[in-house]
């Protein structure tokens, strides 16, 4: 019997897809709170959930992943909160690279309107764009 899949070596992955696009910058799980931080003019954060063990078959082996991915694109006007959007989205246009499995191209959930945000000094601008990502064992 198979080991149950992994959600960090999926997340791994992702965070690798991303940091490959030159001039963004990425952060895992927020951006930075320390005093003094200033934030870039544009950058991803991934929010990644636990997602799930799955069945691979009727034999009941959870050896398949599946889960969601947050990547909430930031930028100091829309116009660079899009241009986030549309890096994280063709970085993510293909299938991941997952240690041991193989992956499937992350499916593009999209999100709400790009939204401001005002509790930030300067304003921002932000849009969360969600991924389902699945694989199985390779």
């Amino acid at each position: 019997m198979a080991s149950p899949p992994e959600v960090l070596p999926h997340v791994d992955a992702m965070q690798t897809a991303l940091e490959a696009v030159p001039g963004l910058v990425v952060y895992l799980g927020g951006a930075p709170t320390d005093a003094g931080w200033s934030p870039p003019d544009k950058y991803a954060v991934i929010y990644p959930e636990p997602g799930e063990a799955v069945r691979e078959s009727l034999a009941d082996d959870r050896t398949d992943f599946m889960g969601v991915i947050q990547i909430t694109c930031v930028g100091a006007t829309w116009e660079r909160a899009l241009w986030v959007a549309d890096r994280v989205r063709r970085a993510l246009s293909g299938p991941l690279t997952v240690e041991g499995r193989s992956a499937w191209r992350p499916e593009d959930l999209g999100g709400p309107p790009v939204q401001r945000d005002d509790d930030t000094t300067p304003p921002s601008w932000f849009v969360p764009v969600q991924y389902r990502i699945k694989s199985t064992t390779a």
